[in-house]
């Protein structure tokens, strides 16, 4: 036990001179077989490991997730097989855009990733605390991020850029809306909702298949910063939102969520009069009614934050049995490119990392790679089939086949029915969704955003996003472009403004 104790280097050599060099002389050159020396210093240059591309900033807890309703007619994943069971989680929210050193009450979408250690193998719930995203096609991700992240030019963010990449993209609206309003700047992490975001299918004890959204709505509260007070939090105290999650944990005060689910058969997709798998349309909540499944508590911090949060990993393509995917296409481009970002931060073997081990040992046919902490499969076949192990494939697992639409091979028709609306679900938002003090929040918000476009494409920049406000409500880009002190645009058969009203910034 006294060994446990004893500081060595990481291959058991003693420190005997922990803090001083070896030196010819007590002021002489250094000399090179200060081997405790070099391995302090090497390793010191290799401390970080490449931060995320986006969600780089992020706290993280463990908890459980607790069955509160029966839902096993949609699914027979296990962990919901029985009313109060409990499943251990571990829970990362983040911002999406600004690196690991930036201030988390930015302006920002908020990533909401839950991984349940389940069972049957792990189940990562990878969303945002939106229910809608700016894309719906996986090609314009990377476009998308470099627009939001620093100009190549200069290396500063740029409003220019950013309004630039929404005002060519009118799909981006639904979020934008939701990005520039209070909800934009959540007072910290537990006062905010998550969501699954994407469309996820559910098949049960019969092989049926139904699709579904996954809500997580705070037990705490909706809380929001204005746009004020967030620009005051950031100078303040940059990280805010991790501090008054880890202290509330740390006094007692768990953060809960009620999770609840959306469903909508198989039938009543196709005959949606809008694309159901489309992650910028949200599913009507009077048409298809909330479900109670159950509660998410965080209740233990992490013990090292590198170790428990910073190689923690996730992956949409981590599903277990009785939850599979859907055809949402940014879904589907985000099934290859996780493990994949994962594989380049954290090596081939990130699944060995303790923070993303399953409960249980697996068994496959994958061996060596960088870093590999177990047996490697010892003395084991690494091809399959072998006549020497006892490997064999589960078929209780296999899941129904999908109907598909057609089966034509084609690029994506931007003019096919149900596709090309994307201002329907935002004039709801904007008018029956806001309270009025909301909408004038939001063209507020809206209008300190884009008075930070500058140069010679500006003004056009500006037309063309005030075309997509224009096509949601007249009175919404009216007001902004009074506010960014140009003439209010008037467009052919943009939608009237009865039956509601606004305040106008001053």
């Amino acid at each position: 036990m006294e060994d446990l104790f004893k500081l060595r280097s990481a291959s058991g050599i003693p420190y005997v001179y922990e803090q001083d060099s070896r030196s010819v002389g007590p002021r002489g050159p250094l000399l090179l077989e200060d081997y405790i020396l070099h391995e302090k210093m090497a390793h010191f240059n290799r401390e970080r490991i490449p931060e995320r591309v986006v969600h780089a900033k992020g706290s993280a807890a463990f908890g459980t997730f607790t069955v509160t309703n029966d839902i096993t007619q949609y699914t027979r994943a296990k962990l919901f097989n029985q009313l109060g069971k409990q499943t251990k989680i571990i829970l990362r929210m983040s911002t999406i855009a600004g690196e690991k050193g930036s201030a988390d009450s930015e302006r920002d979408p908020r990533g909401f990733a839950v991984k349940f250690y389940t069972e049957d193998g792990n189940w990562d719930l990878v969303g945002n605390n939106t229910p809608v995203f700016f894309i719906k096609d996986p090609k314009k991700f990377s476009d998308f991020i470099h627009s939001q992240k620093r100009d190549p030019y200069h290396n500063l963010r740029s409003a220019t850029r950013i309004w630039d990449f929404f005002s060519f993209n009118p799909e981006s609206l639904h979020q934008v809306l939701i990005l520039m309003s209070n909800r934009g700047t959540p007072y910290g992490l537990r006062h905010m909702h998550g969501y699954g975001s994407h469309a996820f299918s559910m098949i049960n004890a019969k092989n049926e298949r139904v699709y579904v959204k996954f809500h997580f709505r705070t037990q705490q509260g909706i809380k929001n910063f204005s746009h004020e007070d967030a620009i005051q939090m950031r100078s303040t105290d940059p990280d805010f939102s991790q501090r008054d999650l880890f202290e509330a944990i740390e006094r007692g005060n768990f953060p809960k969520w009620t999770l609840f689910i959306q469903v909508m058969t198989t039938d009543q997709c196709a005959k949606s009069s809008f694309n159901p798998f489309d992650i910028t349309k949200t599913w009507s909540q009077k048409e298809f009614p909330l479900i109670e499944v159950g509660v998410l508590e965080l209740n233990k911090n992490p013990s090292n934050y590198f170790a428990q949060v910073e190689q923690l990993a996730f992956a949409p393509a981590h599903v277990v049995d009785g939850i599979g995917y859907s055809p949402d296409k940014v879904l589907q481009g985000r099934i290859l490119s996780y493990p994949d970002a994962q594989r380049y931060r954290l090596g081939a073997n990130y699944e060995q990392i303790p923070v993303n081990q399953c409960l249980f040992a697996v068994h496959n046919y994958q061996r060596d790679g960088l870093m590999t902490v177990t047996g490697n499969g010892e003395g084991l076949a690494n091809y399959y089939p072998n006549s020497f192990d006892q490997l064999f494939i589960e078929n209780d697992y296999e899941e129904p086949p999908v109907k598909l639409g057609n089966t034509i091979a084609d690029w994506y028709d931007r003019n096919s029915a149900g596709e090309n609306d994307h201002y329907s679900q935002p004039r709801t938002l904007f008018r029956e969704v806001l309270d009025n003090k909301e909408r004038g929040d939001l063209c507020i918000n809206i209008i300190k955003s884009m008075q930070g476009i500058i140069g010679e494409k500006s003004l056009e920049i500006i037309n063309r996003q005030l075309y997509h406000f224009c096509q949601v409500d007249q009175m919404l880009a009216q007001i902004i472009a009074e506010g960014l002190g140009i003439s209010p645009p008037h467009y052919q058969g943009s939608p009237c403004t009865e039956n509601h009203t606004i305040h106008k910034p001053l």
